[in-house]
Formats: C-alpha cells, sequence, structure tokens
C-alpha cells in the first residue's frame, strides 16, 4: 500500500491531521478494500497560487494553498482542481474518500446553487487524462452551501439536517465522506460529520448511477452558481484523502514545477526559456542548468524567475555543439514544515546538425483546445523527428479551456493567459525539450481576434472591434511583456532591442542553425490600422464596407506600415548575412504575405466563416471572390511589396500560418512567379475554416491542376500563384481542415520539399501535397541575360549581384557547388562580390555586363 502524503510544518498541523486520519479510518472503512492511498493536508507555512504537481487548477487565478489548506478564492461557476497523478481504474472495486470543507466568508448570503464536491470520474468521455483535465467532466457529490447532501446534481426540497450543516459551514468547516462500491451495481454514499464530535449529521444515498461513470479523474470543485452573481466568496479544503482498491496511481502525470521549456541554438550561443508555475516566497526563486561533466552533474547557468512571466532566461555562450549534450533543470519548492523537495527536469541539447544533409522543419499554427491534446499531430511529430518546430502564432485563444478570458485586474489576466499558455506546453513540451523551438505570438495570444500593434501604442482598454480598429494592443503593457517574455525569450537577442511605445520589446531576430539562416519577424507590433487611414472605405474590424470602394486601387494608403523600417533595416542585414555557414535562407513569420482566401459574393466580413456550406472534393460554391481582409498581410500592399522584394533578394522561402487555410503560392512583385514561394500551414484544430474558391478559374494553371490553383490577384490586387490549397470538406475524418506542415530543406541538392499532412489521419497528405522546388526557384521572372559564370576554387560560395550605378542589391545566395551563373533581370552593368564569410574572404568584380547566353564567359575566383 503506497502512502503519497505532505505533513503540517508545525504540531498542531500534526495534531490536525492525525486525529482527522483517525476519524477517517473510523468512519470511511478504509480496511474494506486493499489499494493505494491518496492523502494531503496541504502543506502549512506555504503560500502560493501553484498548489502543486499532482494538480491542475481550473481557472488558475482562482484557487491557492494557504493557511494549510486549498482555497477557492473566486467565487463564480464551477471552479474545480483535478488531481493528476491518482485516477480511477475502471471495472469493479471500492473507494472511500473524506476531506474538510468550508466557506471563506460567512458573512456573505448563502444559496443553493453555491456549491462543493467531490468528482468522482470523468464518465468515460475524455480519452486522455489532461483533456479530463482541463474539461472537468464527470459525476459530483457534494453539499451546497445551504447545507444540503447531494450526488449528481444539487437541488431539490432542503433536508431536515440542511440547517446545522449550513452552521457548521459557516463556522469551521464540515467532513464530507464518500463511500463507493461498484460491483454488478453502483452504491455510493456521502455522508457530513461533524469535526468535533465525530458524529455523522446527515447521509445521502445515489440512485441510478451506473459503473462506466466512476473512472477516470478526480478533482475538488466550488460553484459559484451563476455569473452574475457576486456574493459568493468561494470555499476552501482540508485533509483530502481517498483510498481503496479503485484508486490507482499515476505519478508519472505530474505537471510541474519546471512545466516546460524551449530552446534554440544559434552561432554557439544555447538560449533557453523556462516556464515555471505561480510559486511562492517560501519556494525556491531560482532555477539551475546542469549539465553532465565527467559523470557528475555541473551547474552552468542559473536564473531568477520572473515575477510575472514565471520564466527563467538561460543564456550561454560558446555553447559546445558539436555533440547531443543532456542537461536537467534543478528546482527546489516547499512541501512544508521548512522543507523543500529538490526536482530536476531533463532533456537534450542536440548538437548543431551542420553534416545533416536535411534539416526537418516542423510547422503549426492555432493551438485550440478543440481535440486537445492533439495526440495525432504529436505522435506524428514524434515519429517524423524533425530538428526545429516553428509555431506561427496563436498558441492560445481566449476561449481555451472555458471560462472565456479575463482582462483586468492586469495581474489576474496575466495568470489567465498563463493558464492557457500551460496547456499548450502541456501538449508539446515532451517534443520542446529535445529540440530547437521557435514560438512567436499573434493576435489572439494577445487577446485580440485581429491586431494592428501601430508601434506599441495604446488601444481603448476593452474588447471587440472597435478597440481593435483603433490600432495599439488593448491589453497593459505589462500583459504584453508577458506574452512576449513567455513566447520568445528562448531566442537569440533581437537585431535592434529599442523598446516600441509603452516600453514594449520586441523579438525580432535570427537564427542560423543546421546550415540553414533562419529570419523570425513580427507581423502585427508595427502594421498601421486601416480604420483611420482608409476613412472611405468605411473600415470595420479590418472590412471595408464600403461596397463603392475598391480596395484593390484604393486601399494602399500613403505611410501605412507593415514591418516598418527597423524590421526592413535587419532584412536587409540579414539578406546579406551568409556566416555560419548558411546555405538557404527561410522567414519565419505569423502570416503570409497575401490574402489568399474567398467568400460568397454576398458577404461583407468573415462573420459567416463557421456557417458556410462544406463541399466535396470537386464541388464548388457558385459565387466566392477574394476578399480584402486587412488582417492579412496583402494590405499594406506597398509595405508588403518591401517585405517580398527582401525575400527574393536572398532567395528566402516562406512559412506562415494564422490564416487557418493551408496553402502553397508564389508572390508576385512585377509579374506573377517572380518572387519567392510561401507556405501557410493548416491550424492545429481548426474553429474558423477559410476557404479558397475562387468562382474564376485560374490563369498559367498546370495541365490536371484544380481549377483554383493558377494566377490571380486577390482582394488587394496582389499578384500570386496558387499551387494548392488545404480546403475544407465534408469528410468528418479532414477535421475542418486541421493539421500541420514539414518542411524538408536539401542543402546537397537546394531543393525545398513540402508536406501538408492531416490531424486526424497519419501520413496523409492534402490534396496537391507534396510539393518540391528548388531553392533557386525563389527569385522568378523573366532573365535578360548572364553574368559571367564564378568559377571558384572551392564549394560553395556567397555570390552577391548589386547594380553598378545604383550600388543597390540585386540578389545574394549560395553557391551549390564550385560555379554559379548569376542571372540578372535587367539590362546595365553590374559588380558582382564572391565571399567566403566564415573566412572573411572577398574578390569584387565591377563593370560586368550581362551575356544573352548562360556561361558564355567564366570569372575565375581563386581564393
Amino acid at each position: 500500500m503506497g502512502v503519497y502524503e505532505f505533513k503540517g510544518d508545525n504540531s498542531m498541523g500534526t495534531l490536525k491531521l492525525v486525529c482527522f486520519l483517525f476519524l477517517s479510518f473510523a468512519f470511511c472503512g478504509f480496511s474494506r478494500g486493499a489499494g493505494d492511498i491518496f492523502s494531503d493536508s496541504f502543506p502549512a507555512g506555504v503560500t502560493r497560487i501553484w498548489i502543486g504537481p499532482d494538480y491542475w487548477a481550473n481557472r488558475l487565478q482562482d484557487w491557492r494553498v494557504d493557511n494549510g489548506r486549498l482555497e477557492c478564492v473566486d467565487g463564480n461557476k464551477t471552479r474545480n482542481v483535478g488531481i493528476l497523478t491518482w485516477r480511477l481504474k475502471g471495472g469493479s472495486g471500492d473507494l472511500s474518500a473524506s476531506y474538510k470543507v468550508g466557506l471563506l466568508n460567512s458573512a456573505t448570503p448563502q444559496k443553493g446553487d453555491h456549491w462543493v464536491a467531490l468528482r468522482l470520474g470523468s464518465g468515460g468521455g475524455n480519452p486522455d487524462y489532461r483533456a479530463d483535465a482541463i474539461q472537468s467532466r464527470g459525476l459530483v457529490a457534494g453539499i451546497t452551501a445551504t447545507g444540503n447532501l447531494f450526488i449528481g446534481k444539487p437541488g431539490g426540497e432542503t433536508r431536515p439536517k440542511a440547517a446545522k450543516l449550513m452552521a457548521l459551514l459557516l463556522k469551521g468547516g464540515v467532513v464530507l465522506k464518500y463511500d463507493l462500491n461498484v460491483s454488478n451495481s453502483v452504491k455510493l454514499r456521502v455522508s457530513a460529520v461533524d469535526p468535533s464530535s465525530g458524529k455523522e449529521i446527515d447521509s445521502i444515498e445515489g440512485k441510478g448511477l451506473k459503473a462506466n461513470q466512476f473512472s477516470g479523474g478526480l478533482g475538488l470543485v466550488c460553484n459559484g452558481g451563476r455569473r452574475s452573481n457576486k456574493n459568493w466568496s468561494g470555499a476552501w479544503f482540508d485533509d483530502l484523502r481517498i483510498g481503496g482498491g479503485k484508486l490507482e496511481h499515476v505519478p508519472e502525470r505530474a505537471f510541474g514545477p519546471v512545466l516546460f521549456l524551449e530552446y534554440t541554438l544559434s552561432r554557439k550561443i544555447m538560449t533557453m526559456n523556462v516556464q515555471m508555475p505561480p510559486v511562492g516566497a517560501q519556494d525556491d526563486g531560482k532555477v539551475v542548468l546542469q549539465v553532465k561533466r565527467g559523470g557528475s552533474w555541473t551547474a552552468i547557468a542559473e536564473g531568477n524567475i520572473d515575477a510575472d512571466a514565471r520564466t527563467v532566461q538561460l543564456r550561454v555562450k560558446k555553447w559546445n555543439d558539436t555533440v547531443d549534450t543532456p542537461y536537467r533543470v534543478a528546482y527546489s519548492y516547499a512541501i512544508g514544515g521548512g522543507k523543500k523537495k529538490a526536482t530536476f527536469y531533463s532533456g537534450t541539447i542536440r548538437k548543431n546538425p551542420v553534416n545533416k544533409q536535411t534539416i526537418v522543419v516542423g510547422a503549426f499554427t492555432g493551438n485550440k483546445d478543440t481535440g486537445y491534446p492533439h495526440s495525432p499531430i504529436f505522435n506524428a511529430v514524434k515519429k517524423l523527428n524533425p530538428d526545429l518546430l516553428f509555431f506561427s502564432g496563436d498558441q492560445i485563444y481566449e476561449s481555451v479551456a472555458g471560462y472565456g478570458c479575463q482582462i483586468k485586474p492586469v495581474d489576474k489576466a496575466i495568470l489567465d493567459y498563463l493558464r492557457k499558455w500551460y496547456i499548450y506546453g502541456w501538449a508539446f513540451g515532451e517534443l520542446f525539450k529535445d529540440r530547437p523551438v521557435v514560438s512567436i505570438p499573434d493576435d489572439h495570444d494577445v487577446y485580440h481576434g485581429n491586431l494592428w500593434g501601430c508601434g506599441g501604442k495604446a488601444a481603448p482598454y476593452g474588447k471587440g472591434a472597435k478597440s481593435q480598429d483603433a490600432g495599439g494592443f488593448i491589453m497593459p503593457p505589462k500583459f504584453v511583456k508577458v506574452v512576449d517574455r513567455t513566447q520568445t525569450a528562448n531566442l537569440p537577442p533581437p537585431f535592434d532591442p529599442t523598446p516600441i511605445k509603452q516600453g514594449i520589446g520586441v523579438y525580432y531576430t535570427s537564427i542560423n542553425y543546421g546550415g540553414i539562416s533562419f529570419a523570425i519577424t513580427e507581423d502585427r507590433k508595427f502594421k498601421s490600422a486601416p480604420k483611420a487611414l482608409l476613412p472611405k472605405g468605411k473600415i470595420f474590424n479590418g472590412w471595408h464596407l464600403n461596397p463603392d470602394w475598391d480596395p484593390a486601387t484604393q486601399g494602399d494608403a500613403p505611410g501605412a506600415v507593415l514591418l516598418g523600417e527597423r524590421q526592413l533595416k535587419f532584412l536587409d542585414h540579414w539578406v546579406q548575412d551568409w556566416s555560419y555557414g548558411a546555405k538557404m535562407k527561410v522567414l519565419l513569420s505569423a502570416t503570409i504575405l497575401e490574402a489568399c482566401a474567398t467568400l460568397p459574393a454576398s458577404a461583407k466580413t468573415d462573420d459567416v466563416i463557421p456557417h458556410l456550406k462544406t463541399y466535396d472534393p470537386g464541388e464548388f460554391p457558385p459565387d466566392d471572390k477574394p476578399v480584402a481582409d486587412m488582417d492579412s498581410n496583402g494590405w499594406p500592399q506597398t509595405g508588403r511589396k518591401k517585405a517580398v522584394q527582401k525575400l527574393r533578394e536572398c532567395f528566402a522561402f516562406h512559412i506562415a500560418g494564422d490564416q487557418h487555410l493551408a496553402t502553397f503560392t508564389q508572390y508576385g512583385l512585377n509579374d506573377w512567379r517572380d518572387a519567392s514561394y510561401a507556405f501557410c500551414v493548416p491550424s492545429i484544430a481548426n474553429a474558423w475554416p477559410r476557404r479558397w474558391f475562387p468562382s474564376v478559374e485560374g490563369k498559367n494553371r498546370k495541365p490536371g491542376a484544380p481549377r483554383y490553383t493558377g494566377d490571380y490577384l486577390d482582394g488587394f490586387g496582389n499578384k500570386m500563384t496558387v499551387y494548392a490549397v488545404g480546403n475544407p470538406d465534408r469528410n468528418p475524418k479532414h477535421a475542418r481542415a486541421a493539421g500541420f506542415g514539414i518542411v524538408d530543406l536539401n542543402k546537397a541538392t537546394r531543393k525545398i520539399e513540402v508536406h501538408c499532412l492531416r490531424r486526424n489521419s497519419p501520413g496523409e497528405e492534402f490534396p496537391g501535397w507534396p510539393i518540391t522546388i528548388s531553392q533557386f526557384d525563389n527569385y522568378g521572372g523573366k532573365v535578360s541575360g548572364w553574368l559571367p559564370t564564378v568559377t571558384a576554387n572551392v564549394a560553395d560560395p556567397v555570390v552577391k549581384v548589386y547594380h553598378q550605378d545604383t550600388k543597390k542589391l540585386v540578389y545574394a545566395v549560395r553557391a551549390n557547388g564550385k560555379t554559379f551563373a548569376p542571372p540578372v533581370y535587367a539590362p546595365g552593368k553590374y559588380t558582382v562580390k564572391v565571399e567566403l564569410p566564415d573566412r572573411g574572404k572577398v574578390k569584387v568584380f565591377e563593370s560586368l555586363k550581362p551575356a544573352a547566353k548562360k556561361g558564355a564567359r567564366d570569372l575565375k575566383v581563386n581564393f
């Protein structure tokens, strides 16, 4: 028989526990069935929001450990705590449980819809314990604030002993006991005991119960009734004890104190962001990173827990990136009695895969809790074993795991966000600990439906389109900083760390990993709000409501910002920086640089999306047309062109998300197909199934390709070529077109192979995928001539081509092998620089004129 127990920190606390355990054995009949025993008197002398690794709290801000007991400090509807490390086994058996419970504030009016309860099982409806914990379903049995015992649902007539029990609840608490037997029939008895005398006051027995109700998770529930009621102050729980043959210990399900972490490795610098829960003053205030050296663990870095984000950033320079390095994060937390428990969270920092031919990137977006914890995706990704993971935004949504979102006061709003963020890490943390991760926030991460950050200014505090259309951040800067810190503190330092308005930081940066140079930009933070700039369009939530106004010809507002000058300056630098052996370039951002979506002609906004009819493959709606959604990065057009130009200058491929619609497209600048390719990945769990079903067939599409592929203008008049789309369809297995992406970057061949995988069908690709392109396809357009072929005495030099007169860069690219024939796209004279950036070697050739034929002349380069 195993015992798992926390004891108090003084003799009175110990005496209290011993006396209660005597009562528990006397009244609960633990001796009737063999099995484990779980007990928790909640550590006295410890105050913190985080209950401990055995629990999950809904909501995080509503619970705390204090005064040697567990307290629900918010009186709203169905607040609950799931017990993670113990569960009810299926089948026959006995269970006995007890705890002491009372009300926090005896001065408030008590009502029958205020109650506390024990949750017994999840009813078999949740296949995963994490889903069970956040959804908290199952049978409840307990007592109302008016003293009535209940099983299943509070209500009915007042029981004769109710007044006495109510008095105990208000004064010093009452002991609730549960006796469950599951065999051919189910018997459940709930009784209330006076803790002073040990006498039973009242009891109740269940009726019509079924055996399958009593398997799965256990938990404590505190219900405050209707949301409009503000008089209910919550309740406290103490001396929890559960035992019997139906109880099973599953210690591997503990969550915390280190919840999860993310790290990156770039330029021999390892940066780790450790996510902690809201620990207390009695717990350690720092974590320590240890690696194994000479057979023993050695501390190499430590950091203090951020008071708001509850994160710890650990950055180690001169990291040995040539070997896999096992690590562990050490942390100790208080367990009462002045004692602490040491814990370790382990993983591996992978070696930099510079010698690996193909670098594999897993790409994701839109992490709602539908289908949580997304096991099909987790299992598929674990098997595919990518080198790097990219989460492009909306790691949380306001509605994740129920209860809406709390936007004030800011400290509670932060806890509200953290609970949702923890849910994300709970699902994917086992993947994070052993490979680099890039996760960047998008609009929903900061509690926006749409976000135009306007350089960090403050938007009117509140919710809805009116606040969003004003531009800026609705949530206070303290909140925005927490979101950035939790999601991006594992990235290398930003290119320019200067804060923006309200002191909000930035994170745009680059990563060199495995011979791939990744740029990371911030789509929303600098972007202008369209409403004030386009008054004639009558903009509402990024949609024009004036039918006589054309976004394609009137929407490119002078002065409108997309990435902004700071990020364009960063991209200028990144385009030309091929150091640390970078052979290919990839942009990682929240969303694509176009508006690839359609709606029925009658639709003025995208509010209709959840209600749109779905179609079988080959069927099409009658009148869909490309739309001008200013939340997309098709707007503003000039800002979009500047960004696409930078990508083209280094033959960069673009990976993004946000749009809830998987697409593979090629950007057009001056003409179709003259710029980079872009992959927008499908959502992990798609709550907003956009579609691309233009009624006009695409031009110049490949033979046999779907009619919605080919050359198009989006709703803003941007040129784009569509090659594949993951439209939603009627097949229920396709889960509203949810899934994820895998991108294989082959450094030897310079091929880019793109896979778009369905969520619920392992290995099944969306129609049109996989797609393979060359790195060199990312600079399209009509070639007007060829400069002399660079022939070097070393492999893979970097070749940079400049206009001789303007000094402007045409492009910079790493050659594949010792030769490279530079194409040009306009007549004139050119300067060519051939570089070995990691050796500091440069050869410059000026006044080169293009020839009509490729390879007509050679340019010998000897280093």
